[in-house]
């Protein structure tokens, strides 16, 4: 048994493998050129597979023998060598992350006190102010800006009121044709009133309508009687009958 596991140990298969190569500077510059071109696309590869795998940020740059620049990374080089210097800055003075945040935050406050000067500024010259230390160059190209935008104002005053003068053209259309229609009613009841004024006893029922009320809202008595008057002796007649 012991013979058996010593013949296992020594046995030519375990000894297969890859061998170690050792680290130095390849002499033959074939060689050299295969191998770095081999690790390089291995070691950018694995830079890939780490930012992806592992949610890293991650940003490499290769420089050839020749001076050809390769690199890889998923966020950006810039960002990432900011943020590197950044880090080491921070490291070499104190390493706390709260006067890292102050710091970064000191920088953005200042990059925002400089983008709100130069508006403040831009503005004072959009109403003709602070125009002595700027060169006719920056005037033209001043001049050009507001000569554009008041086209545009104009172009947008002409739009509203070209509205409006369509929505009273057509207000004044609907009034006009209310007003005739009105028009029309009125003649229409004039009509009626003529017609009941022409028919027969019509009269009557004028003069009774212009009769007084007495204290209780009643027609008097007489102007309930006939409009025709008979003499006195046909109603004496009619009396003994």
């Amino acid at each position: 048994m012991a013979y058996q596991s010593e013949s296992r140990e020594t046995s030519p298969q375990r000894k297969m493998g890859r061998g170690k190569i050792e680290i130095k500077r390849i002499e033959n510059t074939t060689n050299r050129q295969v191998t770095f071109c081999k690790r390089r696309n291995g070691l950018l590869k694995k830079a890939y597979e780490l930012s992806v795998l592992c949610d890293a940020e991650v940003a490499l740059i290769v420089f050839s023998s020749r001076g050809r620049l390769y690199e890889y990374a998923n966020n950006s080089v810039k960002s990432t060598i900011e943020k590197y210097k950044k880090a080491c800055a921070d490291s070499s003075n104190t390493g706390s992350v709260s006067e890292a945040n102050a710091q970064y935050y000191q920088q953005e406050a200042a990059k925002l006190r400089g983008q709100i000067s130069n508006l403040q500024k831009s503005n004072r010259h959009m109403l003709g102010e602070s125009l002595g230390a700027l060169t006719v160059k920056e005037l033209k190209s001043l001049e050009i800006r507001l000569e554009k935008g008041i086209s545009r104002i104009r172009s947008k005053k002409n739009e509203l009121l070209f509205a409006e003068i369509e929505y009273m053209q057509k207000r004044e259309i609907d009034l006009h044709n209310n007003n005739q229609i009105l028009r029309a009613k009125i003649a229409e009841n004039e009509r009626k009133q003529q017609n009941m004024n022409l028919m027969p006893g019509g009269g009557n029922y004028e003069i009774m309508q212009s009769q007084p009320f007495d204290n209780r809202n009643y027609f008097q008595v007489n102007a309930l009687q006939p409009a025709n008057h008979y003499p006195h002796q046909d109603q004496m007649s009619l009396q003994l009958v």
